[in-house]
């Protein structure tokens, strides 16, 4: 059975403050084009896992603004997610208490597997972007950028 790690955040209210004009640009260490808008995914076949996330401006600030890969280690990012992941899908199941439009589902994300660097570079940078963006404070520091 294949298992799979999915972020999928869509916010329409959002949505409707970008422009409709895309610009294509290339993600460090990948072949991957991406228009801006377009949903961020990265798949580790031989794992069969995956990360999909959508959310305008998303792809256009981790090229821009996310620190390089292998700025941190594998080990760092795996630390953080946990942390960020566990607040995540805590506030996820309290919608009276959480905007439920920010924490729409839970995120599968089982800290006993090795889901590899890119998987925990993409979560990691997400939930550094979602935190910025949102004005939100999932668990402990958060880098500015």
């Amino acid at each position: 059975m294949k298992s799979s790690v999915y972020i999928v955040l869509v916010l329409i209210v959002l949505a409707s403050l970008f422009s409709c004009k895309t610009s294509k640009t290339t993600l460090p260490n990948t072949a991957k084009t991406v228009a801006q808008g377009d949903p961020v995914r990265i798949a580790n076949d031989k794992l069969e896992y995956e990360v999909i996330i959508i959310d305008p401006g998303f792809s256009t600030w981790l090229v821009s603004t996310a620190l390089p890969r292998n700025y941190y280690s594998q080990n760092y990012l795996e630390n953080k997610n946990r942390i960020w992941v566990s607040e995540w899908n805590s506030r996820v199941l309290q919608p009276m208490r959480y905007n439920p439009n920010l924490y729409e589902m839970t995120i599968n994300y089982d800290p006993n597997v090795d889901y590899g660097y890119e998987v925990n570079y993409l979560i990691y940078n997400y939930m550094v972007y979602f935190q910025n963006r949102y004005k939100q404070k999932l668990f402990g520091h958060v880098p500015l950028r």
